[in-house]
């Protein structure tokens, strides 16, 4: 009996750690008071593609770094095939030969103004002119959020009438070049609530995503994070050591490293005595002035903070 009670203490112990504090990314650089939201790093590590929204999301665009040294990027121009309609949530295939996104621009496949999913190809002068993916993953309904794996499936979020939930995530498997009739992912990832912005590691090892509305919600939307097992999603688990009661979504990961955005601030509601305009306009023009950023945190301390002791025995 004293066997099995320290051992369930150290597994309530071990549950309860936290994880790595998440840092702005590049605070100052990447981060900073705009809002700056869901980025792609490239597989070979020497380009960076990132969305700036405006306020009210009225427009978001795509902008783009290259590496010059270890710690060092370039100063940001807006990408190539962005800056005319609102662009977003840009994602490398795992070979780094395309660059999907969700834009709202026109097409001559599509009559209504929603979000679809485009593709660019890499080319000798640079990045193709963008195509839309079209059907069966583009519909008149909005799409978002590629997510594109080793066997080339694909990822993505949309509110289908005959979906799980109000907001639910997909994938749509690649067949010699064409997709496949997407399938929304089962009750370990959809629930009757919203779930988005998924993220999936290239080899299906693990699914990062946000939910809205759940019981251990902190407040404005949380990632959750699903390790893959015989085949089959387990269980989302909140990745509450990463949450705060502000949104947290649009996860990433590159190498040891796991990305995320979020709205959380520095901004108090009530103060002791009273704020300067001088103090003022210093708050809202800071990285923390409620705007959004991206942080980063270890991958193996994400990914550890969920799994239970026997998986990490693994």
């Amino acid at each position: 009996m004293k066997k099995f009670l320290l051992l369930l203490l150290w597994i309530t112990l071990y549950h309860l750690a936290p994880a790595q504090v998440p840092s702005l990314f590049l605070d100052g650089v990447v981060s900073t008071n705009l809002s700056e939201r869901d980025m792609a790093i490239s597989p070979d590590g020497n380009e960076m593609y990132y969305t700036i929204q405006s306020n009210q999301h009225v427009f978001s665009t795509i902008v783009h770094r290259r590496k010059i040294s270890e710690d060092k990027w370039s100063a940001a121009d807006v990408a190539t095939f962005s800056g005319m309609s609102s662009d977003l949530e840009p994602s490398f295939s795992p070979d780094g030969k395309k660059l999907y996104f969700s834009s709202d621009r026109a097409s001559a496949e599509k009559s209504s103004k929603d979000y679809d999913i485009w593709v660019v190809e890499k080319t000798s002068n640079g990045w193709s002119s963008p195509k839309n993916i079209g059907w069966p993953v583009n519909t008149t309904a909005n799409e978002f959020y590629p997510s594109i794996t080793n066997d080339g499936s694909i990822y993505f979020t949309a509110e289908y009438d005959k979906g799980v939930g109000k907001e639910d995530i997909y994938v749509s498997k690649l067949t010699d070049g064409i997709f496949s009739n997407p399938v929304p992912l089962d009750t370990a990832i959809n629930s009757k609530l919203w779930e988005f912005n998924a993220f999936v590691a290239p080899d299906e090892s693990f699914i990062a995503f946000t939910s809205y509305g759940r019981k251990d919600d902190h407040g404005g939307g949380d990632l959750y994070i699903s390790v893959k097992s015989n085949g089959a999603w387990k269980p989302a688990v909140n990745a509450s050591a990463l949450n705060s009661p502000q949104l947290d979504y649009c996860p990433f990961s590159f190498q040891d490293e796991f990305y995320f955005t979020s709205g959380r601030h520095s901004i108090k509601a009530t103060r002791e005595s009273p704020i300067t305009y001088k103090e003022l306009t210093k708050l809202y023009n800071g990285t923390l002035n409620g705007s959004e950023n991206i942080y980063k945190v270890s991958l193996k301390e994400v990914l550890k903070s969920v799994m239970s002791p026997d998986q990490n025995k693994d």
